[in-house]
């Protein structure tokens, strides 16, 4: 695996090193020893599979709060999406920055988003499929949303939402109490 370094501090993306000969190839998608190196999470709880019909489909940008706080590793694996992550981090030094990257089925391309990281994508084909990692299971008192659109982090999507749940429609502007917690 290769991991490239975002700006945003602890977040990477994540590209195969495939190991190829006549039959196609052969790539490793975790390796606890190899993301342990490089300082990353190593245990997971969860592989969510999430599938969009439309092109357009917008999810996010979710999170959960400690001690629930998640890690995720996210690959698309049926056509493609752009990947943010935003960072919340209280003491980082991108806090309220955020990054995108284009995934793939073709790319085969992860976004590794670490604890304290909202996380959302937008489809850029219809049908389009992901997997992810997830290394905290599901808390409804510690859930949290940041509005695809809210100004404060100005995300800038490549293309325009065109389905996007009633839940993630209602997020809230910003406010450091209830979104921090």
């Amino acid at each position: 695996m290769i991991f490239n370094p975002t700006p945003l501090q602890g977040a990477f993306t994540i590209d195969l090193e495939k190991r190829g000969d006549a039959r196609g190839f052969f790539a490793r998608m975790f390796c606890r020893e190899e993301f342990k190196k490089h300082g990353l999470k190593t245990e997971f709880v969860q592989v969510n599979n999430s599938l969009s019909a439309d092109q357009g489909t917008l999810r996010g940008l979710h999170y959960q709060l400690a001690p629930e706080a998640e890690v995720k590793v996210v690959r698309c694996v049926r056509g493609a999406l752009w990947d943010v992550i935003l960072d919340l981090r209280k003491e980082s030094a991108t806090f309220g920055k955020w990054f995108g990257a284009e995934l793939t089925a073709e790319n085969r391309r992860m976004m590794y988003c670490p604890e304290g990281f909202a996380h959302g994508f937008i489809t850029l084909t219809p049908d389009t499929e992901a997997i992810y990692l997830v290394s905290a299971f599901y808390a409804p008192d510690k859930e949290r949303g940041v509005r695809h659109n809210d100004p404060r982090f100005d995300v800038r999507w490549p293309i325009a939402p065109v389905v996007i749940s009633d839940k993630d429609k209602a997020h809230r502007d910003f406010d450091p109490a209830w979104h921090l917690g």
